[in-house]
């Protein structure tokens, strides 16, 4: 058995990825076809083309574009079951999926209905492919605080499925401790948390995240490289990094995968995972994430396969369920690695 295809059996889990950023090109136009939503689009191969960033900024203004073109709630639900299909044909057996609802009730979405719809999706993948899934909401740190809090009214009345919260958006301009009391008040209702920091800011929007949020889990961190001190409390507080290695190459967080600071982190003894993040966004899936850490980072089967069983110990899932998961991967390494005997 070759590299690619024993990285492509290995079992995975994935803790940041986004719904909307899932689309893919196909569906897009399908969507835009559809609805009859007026965009610059004439064929996939424009999509294609519109998929292609100068840097974070403009990856963000590329994202609401899709946005736009998503107008009513019912696509969610197809493109949720094909984000799970993807992942599920890399061997993904658990997703964290992250859910902006607020991009799309500015829009005149209506979140309870986007919400089920989501669900629909995530129900019919686990019945065809036997993927769980559970969502995890962003409050976009563009919209503000108040806004944030808004939103928690909405988990309050409606939470199907729900089990953590994050800060996504645009971290220049926009700070993370601002909202310290959204995440109290999402803590207190149950929810776990996570924030995007140090992916298109520097060390001091990581170190907000984690002294003044509270945060369990860090979307990219990229730039806590720089900082011994901050990675030493990282470390300490048992807080796990999300790493989304071919996302920051794309939008200009990383200049190449060689320089990619995952290793650094595993160094130090921080656990991290590994992602796709918006993966027909950047051309990307899991299989093509744990490939690159192994052509481009010297990263053997057995260390990939380490990231996955501290993928399930940093997860949201209950521990009798991580427990059971740990066991099924550890049955089918054991038998990938029998076959490569």
């Amino acid at each position: 058995m070759d590299i690619a295809e024993t990285i492509k059996r290995l079992p995975k889990l994935e803790q940041h990825v986004h719904i909307v950023g899932s689309t893919k090109p196909e569906t897009l136009m399908g969507i835009i076809e559809d609805s009859g939503a007026k965009t610059q689009f004439n064929s996939i191969d424009d999509i294609k083309q519109f998929f292609q960033y100068k840097d974070f900024p403009h990856f963000i203004s590329v994202y609401s574009t899709v946005n736009d073109c998503i107008i009513d709630e019912k696509y969610f639900e197809r493109i949720t079951y094909e984000m799970l299909e993807s992942d599920a044909a890399s061997n993904v057996k658990h997703v964290e999926a992250i859910f902006s609802p607020n991009d799309h009730v500015r829009r005149n979405l209506d979140y309870g209905k986007m919400l089920d719809a989501v669900n629909k999706g995530i129900k019919r993948a686990k019945r065809k492919f036997g993927i769980s899934c559970t969502i995890r909401l962003d409050l976009v740190r563009n919209y503000g605080p108040e806004t944030a809090m808004k939103e928690l009214d909405w988990i309050k009345k409606k939470d199907d499925n729900i089990v953590a919260v994050d800060i996504g958006g645009s971290e220049e301009g926009f700070p993370p401790e601002p909202y310290e009391k959204a995440y109290k008040k999402a803590k207190d209702l149950g929810l776990h948390l996570v924030a995007h920091a140090g992916e298109a800011a520097g060390p001091e929007s990581v170190w907000g995240v984690v002294k003044t949020l509270g945060v369990e889990r860090i979307g990219h961190g990229t730039t806590a490289v720089k900082d011994p001190a901050l990675l030493k409390e990282i470390r300490e507080k048992g807080i796990a990094i999300e790493t989304c290695p071919v996302s920051n190459l794309r939008t200009g967080a990383i200049k190449a995968l060689k320089e990619h600071p995952i290793r650094s982190f595993i160094n130090q003894g921080i656990k991290v995972s590994v992602n796709s993040d918006d993966p027909p966004m950047f051309n990307t899936d899991m299989n093509s994430e744990y490939l690159q850490l192994n052509n481009q980072l010297g990263f053997t089967v057995d260390e990939l396969m380490r990231i996955s069983l501290d993928s399930i110990e940093t997860s949201f899932l209950p521990t009798k369920k991580k427990a059971e998961m740990r066991e099924e991967f550890l049955k089918e390494y054991r038998g990938i690695v029998s076959r490569k005997a």
